[in-house]
């Protein structure tokens, strides 16, 4: 009964500290003055570094005044080409203009732009697309809601009319080209949305000339804004396969001289193109389509560089990182599973002969030297992913071979990490490694988050700011290893003390973790944090012994619930602009508009299932668990049977990596970035129990004879690798060690 009430007490404490996680959220900045008219200024595939004094100086000048930020433009289809920008840009939402996929570059788009009269122009395909966007795309995204929340809307060029269109094609007021004087033009509506060309190419040379021409254009629109008008100048699109980050510039009253922001982003400088139309529609006083916008509107904030070239440098190199990012991280994340995949099979011999043998029949023990040297590719392996996410802090993107760069400072990383944990003190002992790659690897992310997740951002082993999915906090891989690393460090620790206080060291160690994962101003990913809640309650459930009992899964579950019960109540009371995904979905419940939400996160769990090497390391790690480690020959059901934290804490990891990959629309992502680390060590761990499988243990005060040489070479001073020492000196008489799962 009292162990029962202890379990209860402490799931409430986890559920306290999970919910005083996620009870806040931070602010993403003052909301601008209002304006009278805001006109929306397009240039498909214009960059940062187009952007200088010398070519583009009204666009610089702007830039000096006003807010920037770097822009990512996803749409429906990727890459977004300028036709998807365009009507992304006016549906507030992801979309596209058909489903044809995009070769090498983006052809010129086939957009039908008749003129009825003077007045106005009708684009016959309207209809079309829109149908396409609402039964072929899971976003929900209406083409021309955002000229549908205003009553009048001025469309210059071909570009602009795809964006000012409204769902049944008609544009109220449209020019084929911008007037010399288009003072009289953009005064006609309170909405004006300008196409000036396109920036395409790699031809430096080309790049400038399009640039300059877009530029002039643009010293015509400023010359001729309305009074107290916002003008947004936005890179609309890509124009090739190469997804980039792209010029965002908002001058107007209350937007001097900041960093443009969005809550959809979290993250100071940068913005969606989904978030121009709410920014347009808020600055304007307008009402928001909630059901149809999936962006929120901009806000500026401060922070920076007085100096304008420092300020337009770092978004520019941000757009060189997360280019480089997107190409490393795919050959990384390959390597990463082919080499765990080999080292899988070679430990299987390993296992096989790991125990020894005390008759002179058996097989030869393996050389010391060779499981010395499987131990240290054990572990190296494991910290691939730390190491990974360390060698962001060097800026490798900026050389020519940056993926030779990226494997140099990783490679240097790792030896070093992998140094530090074999020379670490109680290296020997047989959770000795173990205990320190999960203190490690847990230690880098969650410093990394600590200080604003920086790391994470166009990192190989974090999250793109191209992707569009996340800009802020922990990413899918940081979840996983931050997942397992604190629960694993938990277990370790837990196994350290008495069997009664088992529960609270998992507790404490827990609900720190919960608070980083969960807490908006950290890992702000509150589906991680229920998760993690689960995984925390089955980890101190077990810890004391026992396996995963019908009792402690209720446990568990209630913890989980309550968690997630609790933040959704929190999240229903914001406003409906500050809601987090939770109160987002139960929103769309309310409004019988869920089943968009639930057919998106199964669309991205069927991608992230299918197109992740992740995936690969998730069953890779599956595989060899049950079919090699939890067999009779494999060790892991010995090391769980004298471990009983460690098998609880691998039990709770489990639990909480597949309900953050299901929950998080991630499928087995995080489960693959957790067994990166786990398995790998799981392994090693089962290595060392097989190798003092037959050890002895003397009565007390009975001579000790030497220790065999397999467990010299291993520094190992316990006779049976047991939970500690004073365990150890309690065995009496010469009964050898299980052979399994022996009850806690």
């Amino acid at each position: 009964m009292l162990r029962r009430l202890v379990s209860a007490l402490l799931t409430v404490v986890v559920i306290a500290v999970g919910l005083a996680a996620l009870v806040t959220r931070p602010a993403t900045g003052s909301a601008p003055d209002r304006a009278d008219f805001v006109v929306m200024v397009g240039v498909a595939g214009l960059r940062w570094d187009d952007v200088d004094p010398q070519t583009t100086p009204t666009l610089w000048q702007l830039a000096g005044r006003g807010s920037i930020g770097s822009l990512s433009v996803r749409s429906a289809r990727r890459p977004t080409c300028p036709v998807d920008g365009w009507l992304t840009l006016g549906a507030g939402n992801y979309a596209a203009w058909d489903g044809a996929p995009v070769p090498t570059s983006c052809r010129r788009p086939d957009v039908t732009v008749e003129r009825p009269d003077r007045i106005g122009a009708k684009l016959p395909d309207q209809e079309t697309v829109v149908l396409h966007n609402q039964e072929k795309q899971p976003w929900g995204a209406v083409p021309g809601a955002l000229a549908e929340s205003v009553r009048c809307t001025v469309a210059v060029g071909p570009g602009a009319a795809v964006a000012a269109a409204r769902p049944f094609g008609r544009v109220d007021r449209y020019a084929p080209t911008l007037p010399e004087d288009p003072r009289k033009l953009l005064g006609a509506c309170r909405l004006s949305i300008v196409d000036l060309g396109t920036v395409a190419g790699t031809d430096p040379a080309v790049r400038a000339a399009a640039a300059r021409r877009a530029d002039t254009a643009l010293a015509r629109v400023l010359a001729a804004r309305p009074a107290r008008s916002l003008v947004l100048v936005a890179g609309v699109s890509d124009t090739d396969r190469t997804s980039r980050l792209h010029v965002a510039v908002a001058d107007g009253p209350g937007w001097a001289g900041g960093w443009l922001t969005s809550p959809t982003t979290g993250r100071e400088g940068y913005l969606q193109l989904v978030d121009l139309a709410p920014t347009a529609l808020a600055a304007l006083g307008r009402p928001m389509p909630e059901r149809l916008f999936l962006g929120r509107a901009a806000t500026a904030v401060p922070g920076r560089p007085a100096d304008l070239a420092a300020a337009i440098a770092q978004p520019a190199d941000a757009d060189r990182e997360a280019r480089a990012q997107k190409h490393v991280a795919d050959w990384f994340f390959v390597l990463l599973a082919g080499a765990q995949v080999l080292l899988a099979v070679a430990v299987l011999p390993l296992l096989r002969r790991a125990r020894r043998h005390a008759g002179p029949g058996g097989p030869p023990p393996v050389p010391a030297s060779v499981v010395a040297g499987v131990e240290l590719l054990l572990i190296a392996v494991a910290l691939a992913v730390p190491a990974a996410l360390l060698a962001d802090a060097v800026p490798w993107w900026r050389g020519t071979h940056a993926g030779w760069y990226f494997a140099g400072v990783t490679a240097v990383l790792l030896v070093a990490a992998t140094a530090a944990v074999r020379f670490a003190p109680g290296h020997g002992r047989t959770l000795g490694p173990m205990g320190a790659v999960a203190g490690l690897a847990a230690l880098v992310v969650g410093a990394d988050v600590l200080t604003g997740a920086r790391l994470q951002l166009n990192g190989v082993a974090g999250y793109s700011a191209l992707q569009g999915g996340r800009y802020a906090g922990l990413g899918t891989v940081g979840l996983g290893v931050f997942v397992a690393g604190a629960l694993l460090s938990a277990g370790w620790l837990a196994q350290r003390v008495r069997r009664a206080w088992r529960p609270a060291v998992v507790v404490l160690v827990g609900v720190l973790a919960v608070v980083i994962v969960g807490s908006p101003y950290l890992g702000a990913d509150p589906v991680g944090a229920v998760a993690l809640t689960a995984g925390v309650s089955v980890t101190a459930a077990m810890s004391s012994g026992g396996w995963l009992t019908i009792t402690r899964v209720t446990w568990a579950t209630l913890a989980a619930l309550a968690v997630t019960v609790g933040f959704a109540v929190v999240d229903l009371r914001r406003p409906a602009e500050e809601r987090g995904a939770l109160g987002r979905f139960l929103g769309a419940v309310g409004d019988g508009t869920s089943g968009l939400t639930v057919h998106r996160s199964g669309a991205a769990n069927l991608d992230a299932l299918v197109g992740s090497p992740l995936t690969v390391l998730a069953v890779t790690g599956a595989v060899l668990v049950w079919f090699a480690l939890l067999q009779p020959w494999g060790g892991l059901k010995r090391l769980f049977g004298i471990y009983p934290a460690m098998r609880a804490a691998m039990a709770g990891v489990v639990v909480a990596v597949l309900i953050a990959g299901v929950l998080g629309g991630s499928a087995l992502n995080v489960a693959g970035a957790a067994a990166a680390l786990t398995v790998p060590m799981a392994a090693l761990a089962a290595l060392r129990v097989l190798d003092h499988a037959t050890d002895r243990t003397q009565p007390p005060g009975a001579d000790q004879p030497a220790a065999p040489a397999t467990a010299r070479a291993t520094g190992d001073r316990m006779a049976v690798p047991v939970a500690d020492d004073r365990v150890a000196h309690d065995r009496t008489g010469p009964a050898p060690a299980p052979t399994g799962p022996v009850p806690a």
